[in-house]
C-alpha cells in the first residue's frame, strides 16, 4: 500500500512536471519577459548581494588575519563593524587613489589626442616612404594620402549639432535613469552592509528553512553545494584581483624601465580589465599598442613583444598557482565558460560563469567517481 502511494506521487509529480516543461516551452517569450520584470524589481537586492559576496572577502581577511589576534577580549559585533568600516575605507581609498592618479593622465592623454593622432599618422607615413622606398606603388598611394582634420572636425561637429534636439528631449529621461540608478544603488549599498552584519545569522535562518522545506538528505545535499560554492566563488575573486594587481605592477615595472609613455596608464588599465578571463589583458594591451604607436612605431612593437612576454610568464607561472589551483577548473572548460557567460550576460557572464562552471564540474565529477565506484569499474 505504502508503495502504490509512492508511485503515485512520483507518478503526479512528473505530470506536474511535464505540464509546467511544456508551458514554459510555449510560453518561453512571457517567461522571459516575467524574467525580466522580476530581476528589474529585485535588481538592488541582486546588486547588494553581489556587493555584499565580495566585500565579504576583504572584510574576513581583516576581521579574521589582522583585527582578531590584535583584539581577542573584544566582542565579535565590536570587531564586526571595525572590519566592516575598513573594508569600506579601504575600498573607497582605492578607487580614490586610482582616480587621483589615473584620471589626470587620461584627462591629458585625451584632451592631446586630436593633436597627438594627427602627428602620429603624419610620423607613420614618414616611416612608411622610408620603410617601402623601394617599391613605387606603395609610396606613391603613401604620399596621396591625407587627411583632413578641419573636415573631421566639422564633420563631428555637425552629427552633434544634428542630434542636439533629440539630446535635449531626452534630458528629463537621462535625469530620471540617473536618479533611480542612484537610488538602487544606495538601497543595494544599504542591503549589503545588512547582509555583511548579519551574515551568520541570515545563514542559520536559511539553513533552518531548508531542514524544515526539505527531506533530510536532500537539505544536506543543498548546504553542501552552497559552501563548495561559496568557497569557489571566494577563492576565484581573491585570486582574480591577485592576479590583475601582480600583471599590472609587471607592466608598470617594464614600462618604466624601457622609458616608455603612458606607463601609469596603460598598467593600470592592464590590471583593470585582467579581471576580465583570458580575454582582459588582450584589451588593455590593444588601447597601449594604438597610445604608443602614435608616438613610434618601434616603441609600440617592443610594447607588443614585451605584452607577449609577460603574458607568457602570467599564464605559465602565475595565474596556475594564483587562480587556477582555486577554481579547479580544465582550461578548455574555462574557455567554454567565458565564451557562453560572454554571449548571455556580457562581461558580468565572463566572471559569473567560470566559478559556476567549476561546481557544476566538481558536481559532475563526484558523481561520475560515485557512479563507477558502485559498478565497481576502472576505466583508463
Amino acid at each position: 500500500m505504502q508503495t502504490d502511494r509512492s508511485a503515485m506521487r512520483r507518478l503526479m509529480a512528473l505530470i506536474a512536471f511535464t505540464i509546467l516543461l511544456l508551458a514554459l516551452l510555449l510560453r518561453f517569450d512571457r517567461f522571459l519577459a516575467g524574467l525580466r520584470f522580476l530581476a528589474g524589481i529585485l535588481s538592488p537586492f541582486l546588486i547588494g548581494g553581489a556587493m555584499a559576496f565580495i566585500l565579504n572577502v576583504l572584510m574576513r581577511f581583516i576581521e579574521e588575519r589582522l583585527l582578531a589576534p590584535l583584539f581577542r577580549k573584544k566582542r565579535p559585533g565590536y570587531l564586526r563593524a571595525l572590519s566592516l568600516l575598513l573594508t569600506i575605507t579601504v575600498i573607497i581609498a582605492l578607487l580614490l587613489l586610482l582616480l587621483l592618479v589615473v584620471l589626470p593622465q587620461l584627462t591629458a592623454t585625451v584632451a592631446g589626442l586630436g593633436s597627438t593622432i594627427s602627428a602620429g599618422v603624419n610620423r607613420l607615413v614618414r616611416w612608411a616612404e622610408d620603410q617601402f622606398a623601394s617599391n613605387p606603388q606603395i609610396l606613391q598611394w603613401l604620399e596621396n594620402l591625407e587627411f583632413d582634420w578641419q573636415k573631421i572636425l566639422d564633420s563631428v561637429i555637425a552629427f552633434l549639432r544634428s542630434g542636439a534636439g533629440s539630446m535635449l528631449s531626452s534630458t528629463i529621461t537621462a535625469a530620471k535613469s540617473v536618479f533611480n540608478g542612484l537610488v538602487n544603488f544606495f538601497v543595494a549599498f544599504v542591503f549589503a552592509i545588512y547582509l555583511l552584519t548579519q551574515k551568520e545569522k541570515l545563514g542559520l535562518q536559511c539553513r533552518k528553512a531548508l531542514y524544515a522545506l526539505l527531506p533530510r538528505k536532500a537539505a544536506d545535499r543543498t548546504v553542501e553545494i552552497a559552501r563548495l560554492a561559496c568557497r569557489v566563488f571566494m577563492s576565484f575573486i581573491t585570486g582574480q584581483c591577485m592576479e590583475a594587481v601582480i600583471l599590472g605592477a609587471m607592466f608598470f615595472v617594464s614600462m618604466t624601465l624601457f622609458r616608455m609613455p603612458y606607463a601609469l596608464l596603460v598598467s593600470c588599465l592592464i590590471a583593470v580589465t585582467a579581471l576580465i578571463p583570458i580575454v582582459g589583458a588582450f584589451i588593455g594591451c590593444g588601447v597601449g599598442v594604438f597610445l604608443l604607436l602614435l608616438i613610434s612605431p618601434v616603441k609600440a612593437l617592443t610594447f607588443l613583444v614585451m605584452f607577449l612576454v609577460l603574458q607568457q610568464i602570467e599564464g605559465n607561472l602565475i595565474y596556475p598557482h594564483v587562480v587556477g589551483s582555486s577554481v579547479g577548473l580544465p582550461s578548455i572548460w574555462v574557455l567554454v565558460a567565458v565564451s557562453v557567460g560572454g554571449s548571455l550576460l556580457g562581461v558580468a557572464g565572463m566572471l559569473v560563469f567560470i566559478p559556476l562552471t567549476s561546481v557544476a564540474y566538481t558536481l559532475f565529477r563526484e558523481f561520475v567517481y560515485q557512479r563507477l565506484k558502485e559498478r565497481k569499474l576502472r576505466v583508463r
